[in-house]
Order: structure tokens, then C-alpha cells, then sequence
């Protein structure tokens, strides 16, 4: 077995996603693998897209060519023989490949773009669950799924305007220029070329400007939803405090900041569409001008004029679109980022290379050796804790609330690794086994029940994904709740509400009860399972506890002692330390701290006793 390291410094601190440490072409350099996978499919996608623009260049020297021959005079004996039916058909034939190759393109192109959304979205799914729990203690949910959404959908709408729109204008614009080059005078190329470098250099300039009033609504946007969604989930204790007017002051200020910094990205917006008008405005003026000049003289055809026309309006309709274009890539580029941040935040906790499968027998053997543990290096919660829970036995852990019980529940589900010692099962370092393996072999009744939006059914059925319905039926039977639910008027197919709250405290833990009894777990641990309970429940169920915990190693975390008094050890935890151990009988007579807190107990249930 492998040696680990007992270092207890802090762990290094984690990427903030809202904050931007990267350049675009990283984003796009994080992209690009995504879409290779289909490496084809994007080549013959690009091939279409070049078809696309010749044909649409083509166009308008068609055009010039009827114009030139229709310039013939009706009297001409030529003029019947020239009826240019070949140019008309070419015409109709390019105008209609133009559509074809785009269409091609974007068929060919949609399973590529869906495929690179769904595979990114997937990753990021997987990677918030490989996180550790201190991340998502320390998550704003209604911001993160915001990032989560607005990213996802950057994806798309990059892979979209860039090769869809960027890319075929650069294409179109190169054999525009190479023509006019060509053919004509030097000044057609050259107060195009001009104009293109200043509208792209303005729009680029002026959008830059502008991301950072994206970025700044993007921060708003979430805080604002962060509070939102917050708020809801807490709809009951709104309600309690009455602080529906306080939630709805702290929701608006948040959309207050996020209009004041809308209306800045709006007012920006107009600067920079003025100017890109100003620019083709005066670049188109030129070109007529010398166009019509050319005319006069006699140097161009009326056809050339078409012609120089045309291109200037197949130009200007995708430059209009290019600031637009480009500002919303930038825009895309800024969410994208937010999404690449979360899967750049550092698990924390991962599998070690080599990890193999836990093995476990139905009872394990469980050992805590000397074990430290903090959240935080300024204070520690676990003081050399070191027991051992023979295999098929109970062990019971009592103490004040603070104590670091439940802790003890995490270090063994690997939400955490510990600082130093070493947490092991059947002589296996937790650290040396795989989570996936870990976390199949320990099932938990915590004392906070949180159920899914679903069905009862279901939440049941979690523990054993594709159970069939008997044995649902025998797990809630088991855990005392299957006459509840056939009492429903939907019975197992009752919805439970959000995170359960349709149902009341004791039921939602008989329904996790359940759950793990499903399971089948070879190491149990209640977390004061039973806590929710009125006293006639909990006896039913700790019976049923009792004869579930049979031949399993089980961790029992209790408040009330008398729910431990059979387990065959039981662990007094205090300010992070072991004080006491032994079995019920042992601690009574030690008369320690058990044996006061067994005597606060009993004189507070003869007091209830008293009042009923």
C-alpha cells in the first residue's frame, strides 16, 4: 500500500469562472477539438461554403454579360442571333447553386455543431458532479446554471456566425478584390480595400470597447438570478419572516444595476452602428462616382457599372451584418469562457492513478487512524481519531452538535480527504480505491432528507436505478411507508414537490429509508435517521433499523442515546476528540459524559411524559 501525504496546507484556490483569464484564441483553442471529431464533415462543409460564394460572385458577371449584349441596337441584324438564352440559364443556375451549397453546408455542418453543444454540455455535467462538496457548499446555484446556459448556447452561436457568416464574407470579399484587381482600374480595389480595413478595424476597436459592458451584464445577470432562484427554493422561509417585500427589494436592486449597465451597452451599441454606416456610406458613394466617371469616358460598359454595383451590394449586405456578427462572437467567446472555468475548477478530490475497485464482503471492516481533518486551516474539526468497527457490527457516534459527527460521515464517503492518518475498509485506503466503487459500497439515511422533483417511485427507485416495481414495493414496506403511499390517490407515482416538500419531515426519511434499503448496501450509516419521527415511528422503524443493520458494518450518528443503547460500541465525540468508548452499560457506570447526558435525556422525556 501506498504512503500519503499528511500535509495540511490549504488547498490551492480555484478558478473564479466569473472572471476572465483567458485570451480568445484559447477559448477557440479549447473549442476546436470538439468539432474535429467530425473532421470530414467540416472539410466537405467548407467545400460547400467556397461553392457557395463562387456561385454567388458569379452572379453579377452574368449580370455585366446581359447587360453588354442587351446594349445592342434592336435594328442590328445581331442582335436576334445574340439572344443570350445560355447567360439567362447560367444566371438562373447560379443563383440557385448559391442556396444549394449554402444548404448542403448547413446540413452537412448541424450534426457537428449539436454534437460539439451536447458532448461540451455533458462534460461540464460530469465534471460539477466530480467536484468536491466544498465547491458546491460554496456555489451560488442560479448563477452557475446561468453560466452553464448562456455557454452552451455560445457554443452554437460561434460555430454559427463564424462559419456561416465570418467566413464566407472573407471569402466573398478575396474574390471581389481579386476581380476588380484584374479588370479594372486601380482605384475600384483600392477604395474597397480601404473601406473594408476601416469598417473591420473600427468594428473590432469599438466592440472591444464595448465586451466589457457584456461582461459586466453577464456578473449582474447572474447575481440577479442567483437571488431569484435563491429566494424561491426558500419560499417557506420567506413566508415565516414575512420578508417577501425585503426579497423583492434585494431581487430589484440587482436588476437596477443590471438595466444601468444595459442601457451603457446600448448607447455604445449606436456609436458603433453610426459609424459603420458612415463608413460603407462613403465607400459605396466613391465607387459609383468612379464607376459613373468610367461610363462618361468610355473606359467601362454600362455592364461594368451593373457590375461594380452589384458587388458593392453583395458587400454591403454581410459587412452591415459584420459588426453585428463579430460583437456577438466576442459575446459568445465571454460566455464560453464562464463555461471552460467551471470545468478548469480543480476537483480536489479525484481517484489516484492506478485506483483500483473497493472489495467488500456484507460486512466490512471499518478503521479510522489517527485521523485530523479541517475545512478550513484555521480550525480543525477532527483531534486523532482512531476506532475501529468490526465487520457486521454497530458503532454508534454521540456528542454536542459542532462536534464533527457528521464530518466523521463525509471523510468516509470521500466527500473530503483527510489532513492526516488514514481512513480504511477491509485494510483499503480509501484514497487507494476508486469513489464510484466507494460510494456503491456505503449506503446513508442522512438527518436532512433532500428528495428529487419527481415521483415517489422514483426517488425510491435511486438507490437501485432500473429496480423493478416489487421490490420498491418490498423497500418501502420495510422502511414502514408503503400503506402512506398507497393511500395517495396517485400512490407511487405521487410527485413529492420541490426537494420533497409536499411531503412532511418523517416521510421524506422513510422514503430514504427506502432508498437505501434498495440499495443493498455492506456498510449503512444513519445519520439521526430517525429524527423527523414522532416516538411511535421511531420504534417502528428502529426495529426495522436494527434487523436491517444485521451482518453490516453500520455507523450509527445519533442525538437521542436511547436509539444506540444495542449498538456493540459507542464513540463520545467532543470538540473533535474521542472522550469515551465503550458499550451503554460501560459508559453508564463510568459516569462521564455519556452517563450525563443519558440522565439529561431521561429526566426531559419524563417531563413530556408528565405534560401528555
Amino acid at each position: 500500500m501506498r504512503r500519503h501525504s499528511t500535509s495540511t496546507s490549504e488547498p490551492a484556490p480555484q478558478a473564479d469562472p466569473g472572471k476572465p483569464k483567458h485570451g480568445d484564441w484559447d477559448t477557440l483553442k479549447t473549442l476546436i477539438p470538439y468539432l474535429w471529431v467530425y473532421k470530414w464533415r467540416v472539410i466537405a462543409a467548407l467545400g460547400c461554403l467556397i461553392g457557395a460564394k463562387m456561385a454567388n460572385v458569379g452572379v453579377p458577371l452574368i449580370l455585366k454579360r446581359l447587360i453588354d449584349h442587351l446594349s445592342i441596337s434592336p435594328t442590328d441584324p445581331r442582335a436576334l442571333m445574340l439572344l443570350p438564352l445560355g447567360l439567362l440559364v447560367a444566371y438562373g443556375a447560379l443563383r440557385l447553386s448559391t442556396t444549394v451549397f449554402t444548404e448542403l453546408r448547413e446540413f452537412l455542418f448541424a450534426r457537428v455543431t449539436q454534437r460539439a453543444v451536447r458532448t461540451i454540455a455533458l462534460r461540464v455535467f460530469r465534471h460539477l458532479h466530480a467536484l468536491s462538496l466544498r465547491f458546491h457548499l460554496n456555489r451560488q446555484t442560479g448563477g452557475m446554471t446561468r453560466d452553464i446556459e448562456r455557454g452552451t448556447r455560445g457554443v452554437s452561436s460561434l460555430i454559427s456566425y463564424t462559419l456561416f457568416n465570418i467566413l464566407p464574407t472573407l471569402v466573398e470579399i478575396t474574390l471581389v478584390l481579386g476581380y476588380l484587381v484584374v479588370q479594372y482600374d486601380i482605384w475600384f480595389s483600392a477604395i474597397t480595400a480601404v473601406a473594408l480595413v476601416s469598417y473591420i478595424v473600427f468594428t473590432v476597436v469599438v466592440t472591444d470597447w464595448r465586451t466589457h459592458f457584456r461582461r459586466t451584464m453577464n456578473d449582474l445577470d447572474s447575481k440577479a438570478n442567483t437571488k431569484a432562484i435563491d429566494s424561491l427554493i426558500n419560499y417557506e422561509t420567506v413566508k415565516y419572516f414575512g420578508n417577501e417585500d425585503y426579497e423583492a427589494k434585494r431581487y430589484d436592486e440587482g436588476l437596477k444595476s443590471f438595466e444601468s449597465a444595459a442601457v451603457r451597452s446600448q448607447t455604445s451599441l449606436s456609436v458603433l452602428n453610426t459609424g459603420q454606416s458612415l463608413i460603407i456610406a462613403t465607400a459605396v458613394t466613391l465607387i459609383l462616382w468612379r464607376a459613373t466617371e468610367g461610363v462618361i469616358a468610355g473606359t467601362m460598359t454600362l455592364g461594368d457599372l451593373v457590375l461594380v454595383n452589384a458587388f458593392m451590394i453583395q458587400l454591403y449586405i454581410p459587412l452591415n451584418f459584420l459588426g453585428v456578427i463579430y460583437r456577438e462572437i466576442k459575446q459568445s467567446l465571454a460566455d464560453m469562457e464562464r463555461l471552460f472555468g467551471l470545468l478548469e475548477q480543480n476537483k480536489e478530490v479525484d481517484d489516484s492513478p492506478g485506483a483500483q475497485p473497493l472489495h467488500t464482503t456484507q460486512g466490512a471492516r471499518v478503521a479510522f487512524s489517527n485521523v485530523d481533518f479541517s475545512y478550513d486551516p484555521k480550525r480543525q474539526i477532527l483531534f486523532d481519531v482512531d476506532f475501529t468497527i468490526p465487520a457486521g457490527t454497530t458503532t454508534a457516534v454521540v456528542g454536542h452538535s459542532g462536534s464533527g459527527k457528521s464530518t466523521m460521515s463525509r471523510l468516509l464517503f470521500r466527500f473530503y480527504d483527510v489532513n492526516s492518518g488514514s481512513i480504511t475498509i477491509d485494510g483499503q485506503d480509501l484514497r487507494d480505491v476508486t469513489q464510484e466503487s466507494l460510494r456503491q459500497a456505503i449506503g446513508i439515511v442522512p438527518q436532512d432528507t433532500v428528495l428529487f422533483n419527481d415521483t415517489i417511485e422514483y426517488n425510491i427507485a435511486y438507490g437501485k436505478p432500473g429496480a423493478s416495481k416489487a421490490e420498491i414495493v418490498t423497500a418501502a414496506r420495510a422502511a414502514s411507508i408503503h400503506e402512506f403511499i398507497e393511500s395517495l390517490p396517485d400512490g407511487y407515482s405521487t410527485m413529492v414537490g420541490e426537494r420533497g416538500l409536499k411531503l412532511s419531515g418523517g416521510e421524506k426519511q422513510r422514503v430514504a429509508i427506502a432508498r437505501t434499503l434498495l440499495k443493498n448496501p455492506a456498510i449503512l450509516i444513519f445519520d439521526e435517521a430517525t429524527s423527523a419521527l414522532d416516538s411511535r415511528a421511531e420504534q417502528a422503524i428502529q426495529a426495522q433499523l436494527k434487523e436491517i443493520a444485521k451482518n453490516r458494518t453500520t455507523l450509527v450518528i445519533a442525538h437521542r442515546l436511547s436509539t444506540v443503547a444495542d449498538a456493540q460500541q459507542i464513540l463520545v465525540l467532543d470538540h473533535g476528540k474521542i472522550v469515551e468508548r465503550g458499550t451503554h452499560q460501560q459508559l453508564l457506570a463510568a459516569e462521564g459524559m455519556y452517563a450525563q447526558m443519558w440522565e439529561r435525556q431521561q429526566a426531559k422525556k419524563d417531563e413530556e411524559l408528565v405534560e401528555t
